[in-house]
């Protein structure tokens, strides 16, 4: 193992010495550009001071000539000189977070112990049918939201995130945060704190991101509102917290999309956009969630798809649906690497294993009314219901 581990490290090593060397190429070529455009610059320099020290001659022996016809004939032709304003090429180091190298290096997955019985009592018939039969999902828990109906889209519900106490935060149409237990009791309510529909939990806090003033911000335990970093020119969207406690978030700006990796601070770790052929990976990245195993999942509003990469960036594979009329919405994984899609239109959920293969769907004996929200708790689906304002707690395994 530990040889393992040595032969990864010479990888690194390699890699960063094919990007040193990438740039020292890179800096051998503008070296050459430049020293051509200078004496270029230089040639046509020259050739003006030519043509003025003649025309200096000129105008000297004009002062000599008393004839007036021949001094009206002297015009001096000036030319337009366009000068470069050179700057020297510059090398702009990138800060490098060890947590996250110590991701993009791998990590050491530890033992575990399956029990495995090699002598088994014999099944009736009766047991092996059942056995054979898939389990239904069935709803332990429903939370009636008490949201109210968006005039403009018939919403109740947008986003919901479940705190490391068991507990659930929920975000209603009318830009209210509740916050419920899964018996349905409500212990909290905010209002008017939150400005955009994509929410998560980081460090126990809420975290929203504000898609009207490009803004990441949280609220903390009395209720305030802090601004952790501003997105630029970016609109934010999805945003969810990874297991080293960086947050991932979908960008769009007109026509572009691309999801990227922030440190607590606001600091940019990595950014995700193009695949290996420069093509875009996103046309808008709407809900994002990370993966056991590292992967970013990302479902595309525009695509109808889900597109999954590497920790590194990397594309891994893509989801469209068994059927033309995916409507694509959130995405959740759980703790043995499975992806959860709600389909909004389709009133479902996409089960896919970690490889992104259709495993099946996921509807409960009561349906599912337009659900968009969904996330994990102790490997049971949480699903939003837009247009009703419920949650429903399903068993799926």
């Amino acid at each position: 193992m530990k040889n393992k581990v040595s032969a990864r490290g010479e990888v690194c090593h390699k890699l960063i010495e094919k990007i040193v060397k990438e740039r020292h190429k890179e800096l051998d070529v503008l070296k050459m550009e430049s020293k051509e455009i200078l004496q270029n610059q230089k040639k046509k320099i020259e050739a003006i001071i030519g043509k003025m020290n003649e025309e200096i001659k000129n105008a000297t022996k004009l002062q000599k000539v008393k004839n007036i016809i021949e001094i009206q004939k002297f015009g001096y032709i000036q030319e337009e000189l366009d000068v470069i304003l050179y700057t020297l090429p510059g090398f702009y180091e990138c800060q490098i977070d060890e947590k996250d190298l110590q991701i993009y290096f791998g990590f050491i997955e530890k033992p575990c112990e399956n029990k495995v019985t090699f002598i088994e009592g014999k099944k009736t018939s009766d047991e092996v049918e059942e056995t054979a039969k898939p389990k239904v999902p069935a709803v332990s828990c429903v939370i009636d939201t008490g949201f109210p109906t968006n005039e403009t889209n018939e919403s109740r519900l947008y986003g919901l995130a479940v705190t490391d106490d068991m507990k659930l935060w929920v975000l209603g149409s009318n830009m209210e945060l509740k916050l419920f237990d899964f018996k349905g009791n409500l212990h909290r309510t905010m209002t008017n704190k939150c400005e955009g529909v994509h929410i998560c939990i980081q460090n126990g806090h809420i975290v929203f991101s504000d898609t009207l003033k490009n803004t990441i911000k949280r609220i903390s335990e009395n209720d305030t509102v802090t601004k952790l970093f501003t997105t630029g020119t970016w609109q934010p969207y999805g945003i969810t917290a990874t297991a080293s406690g960086d947050l991932l978030t979908c960008l769009l700006k007109e026509d572009q999309s691309k999801v990227v990796r922030y440190s607590s601070t606001g600091t940019v770790l990595q950014e995700i956009q193009y695949d290996s052929q420069c093509q875009p990976l996103y046309n808008i990245a709407l809900y994002v969630a990370e993966n056991v195993n590292g992967d970013i999942v990302v479902t595309d509003y525009k695509t109808k798809k889900l597109i999954a990469v590497d920790r590194f960036g990397i594309f891994r594979y893509s989801y469209s649906g068994k059927n033309k009329d995916f409507d694509i919405c959130s995405v959740a994984t759980d703790s043995v690497g499975n992806v959860f899609i709600t389909d909004y239109e389709g009133e479902k959920v996409h089960l896919l294993d970690g490889d992104g293969h259709f495993l099946r769907y996921i509807v409960p004996d009561e349906g599912l009314s337009r659900p968009r929200a969904v996330s994990i708790i102790d490997d049971e689906l949480c699903v939003g219901e837009c247009k009703t304002g419920l949650v429903k707690r399903i068993k799926i395994y």
